[in-house]
């Protein structure tokens, strides 16, 4: 995944959490990390979504940090811009049937205008199953990749998905101190209904 600049991740080498923050940071402290411990494997997870991120670490730490301020300079540039890029407005496509085009003309400010209302109060009406099953996802990408050996591995998911809580806790109870520490950070709202 390309890295985010407006997200923070965190880097692990093993089971250890090397660096932890925005992506000038993490990009600093990897490089560092893997300069002074030779090839060592590093896997680096967003903060939200737990996808894996890729860091070009390529050069001298100078050129990884310039690499890094560069990229969150210019997107901070981007969201001060002029006009509609500064409301982040992006233009995709949309198929629909005839009818429904046909609907959304008739509504006062268009389809797009119209669209965002849908969409705006679906997302509040739904707010709080999206945040779990979003967090449910996170925790699922994590243990998948980094703790998919570890013992309870199953069982965990099974009660974090069942919304067993200190079943959850219990079964990785035994994992890497960081590791917990990960899970139990972007699974809060998985996690939060306690049974």
């Amino acid at each position: 995944m390309e890295p985010r600049v407006d997200r923070t991740c965190t880097a692990f080498a093993g089971n250890k959490i090397i660096a932890s923050g925005d992506l000038v940071a993490v990009a600093t402290k990897v490089k560092k990390y893997l300069r002074d411990n030779g090839k060592e494997n590093v896997l680096i997870f967003d903060d939200v979504t737990s996808a894996q991120v890729e860091l070009d670490l390529r050069g001298t730490l100078e050129a990884v940090i310039k690499r890094y301020e560069l990229l969150a300079s210019e997107a901070e540039e981007k969201k001060s811009g002029p006009g509609r890029p500064k409301l982040g407005v992006v233009s995709k496509e949309v198929t629909l049937l005839p009818q429904h085009w046909e609907w959304l003309a008739l509504q006062p400010g268009g389809a797009s205008v119209t669209l965002r209302k849908l969409i705006e109060e679906a997302k509040k009406k739904n707010f709080t199953k999206d945040q779990i099953r979003q967090a449910q996802d996170a925790v699922y990408k994590f243990m998948h990749a980094i703790a998919g050996d570890l013992p309870n591995y199953e069982e965990a998911l099974r009660a974090m998905y069942a919304y067993e809580t200190k079943k959850f806790k219990k079964m990785i109870a035994d994992w890497p101190k960081d590791l917990q520490e990960h899970i139990l950070k972007v699974g809060r709202e998985a996690l939060a209904n306690v049974k």
